[in-house]
């Protein structure tokens, strides 16, 4: 990840984003990020997550999806921030209770 107003020239990993697989295999598209501690409160996530939208708004995906740990108050703030409503809850097998959010697409490919 790199901030579209903070290049990182020097090739520092910052943490890893993406989506839980393809929709079709796994149901819907999800995303799912991680910054590691030396680079959060940057904007990275916001950053990441919100490019992994857009990028899926293109592939005319309807709904983005995203699971945060009830704890989680960084993870929480960002998907609110974009927009993601939460709509439910669900156990996950390795990381326990999470809150599932949803944000509509509009528009498409």
């Amino acid at each position: 990840m790199c901030s579209r107003n903070r290049p990182r020239d020097d090739g520092e990993v910052v943490g890893h984003c993406g989506f839980h697989g393809p929709p079709a295999a796994v149901g819907r598209a999800e995303v799912g990020y991680t910054v590691f501690a030396a680079h959060r409160r940057r904007g990275y996530a916001s950053e990441a997550v919100g490019a992994l939208v857009e990028w899926a708004q293109r592939q005319a995906e309807r709904t983005v999806f995203a699971s945060v740990a009830p704890d989680n108050t960084a993870s929480l703030a960002v998907v609110r921030k974009l927009g993601f409503v939460q709509t439910g809850t669900q156990i996950d097998a390795e990381d326990g209770e999470e809150l599932v959010f949803e944000l509509a697409l509009t528009g498409g490919a």
